[in-house]
Parts: structure tokens; C-alpha cells; sequence
């Protein structure tokens, strides 16, 4: 008789747990080639001092510059050195450019007295305008969107006088609208209807 293939007894293979680092998302393997690697480390060694010895510790920092030749260990610390001084420096000029960016609240008066409420340059503040304009519509109970307007750039419009409404709410930064600064700068305007020629010519008989 011929025996029977006994049954396989090999598991299936076990999910790989990959961690990401909290910075720049890679997995933390992998920090050295992004642009943030001081940041990253220093986030690791205070989250996860575990992670952080077991990666960069002196015997594993060893271990890895082992099979590198001395020409390309140094190359490596210039390139990450380089990268890191690139990152500080774009850091830096998106950090005074919001300092000198501002948000415009323009009222705009319509046809038949309606009055619509249009928040520009949110997005230089890293605000979702989807996210924002739904969380105004729920605050308002009123219609809002997001739109171009006349120069090519998005803002949200809300329909009513919310002017001095959503002035409080951009300093009180709360939710979608947290990554505002403290002292954001808003400047609000009013824009008056522009009365047609007929209307004209009806005022001046």
C-alpha cells in the first residue's frame, strides 16, 4: 500500500509589523534617507527608547558602518548632513511665511439682499478646506463651499453675514482649524454690490 501524504503542518506566515516613524513617516529603518533624520532620531530616542537603542546604539551603529568603507561612511554623514540643512532651511521660510501671511474675511453683498461671507488663504495655513467649510456649514446651518474665486484660488463660501462669526473661530482654532497660529492675522473687507445701469438711470429721473 502506498502511504498517504501526511498533512502539512507549516503555519501560514505571520504578518509583518512594520513601525513608522512620527515625522517623516517612513519606517523608522529607513529615517537616514529622508530629510528630517536629526528630528527623527531625536522623536525615536523620546517615544521609543527601545526602538531607538536597538537602531542606534553604539554596537548597532557599528555593526551597520561595518561595511562601509571610511570614503562612503563620511559621504553618508555629508549627504545626511546636507539633507538636514535643506529641511531647517524650508522649515524655516514656511514658518515666516506665515508669520507675514494673513486670512481675508470679505462680506459681499448679492442680488435681493442676500449676503455671502467668502474666507480667503486658509490654505497657507495648512487648513483642509473641505473638512472647514463642512465644519462652518454644521456651525452656521447654512450652505457652504469651496470655490475659486476671480484670481484662480480657492476659498470658502459661506451664504449669510458670518463675518464677525467666523473671525472668532479662526482665533479660537479649534478642530480642521488647529493648525492656525495663536496671532493669525485676519483682515476682514466689504465688498458693496455694484449697482447695474438700469438702477442708474432710475435714480437719476
Amino acid at each position: 500500500m502506498t502511504d498517504l501524504a501526511s498533512p502539512s503542518t507549516s503555519q501560514a506566515p505571520q504578518p509583518v509589523h512594520v513601525f513608522y516613524c512620527g515625522i517623516c513617516q517612513f519606517p523608522v529603518e529607513y529615517c537616514e534617507f529622508s530629510n528630517s533624520f536629526k528630528r527623527c532620531k531625536q522623536w525615536l530616542e523620546d517615544e521609543h527608547p527601545d526602538v531607538y537603542a536597538d537602531l542606534y546604539s553604539a554596537d548597532a551603529l557599528k555593526e551597520k558602518m561595518g561595511s562601509l568603507s571610511l570614503e562612503a561612511e563620511q559621504k553618508l554623514e555629508q549627504d545626511v548632513a546636507k539633507n538636514e540643512a535643506r529641511a531647517e532651511k524650508k522649515a524655516l521660510k514656511e514658518i515666516e511665511q506665515k508669520k507675514s501671511s494673513k486670512i481675508t474675511i470679505i462680506r459681499e453683498e448679492r442680488t435681493k439682499r442676500k449676503v455671502t461671507t467668502h474666507i480667503q488663504n486658509l490654505d497657507a495655513f495648512n487648513v483642509d478646506l473641505k473638512p472647514a467649510a463642512k465644519l462652518l456649514a454644521q456651525k452656521f446651518a447654512t450652505g457652504s463651499s469651496v470655490t475659486k474665486n476671480p484670481q484662480g484660488k480657492d476659498e470658502i463660501v459661506v451664504q449669510g453675514d458670518v463675518t464677525d462669526e467666523v473671525e472668532d473661530m479662526l482665533h479660537a482654532r479649534q478642530k480642521v482649524l488647529s493648525t492656525l497660529p495663536e496671532k493669525v492675522k485676519v483682515v476682514k473687507e466689504d465688498k458693496k454690490k455694484k449697482k447695474n445701469t438700469e438702477e442708474d438711470q432710475q435714480q437719476q429721473e
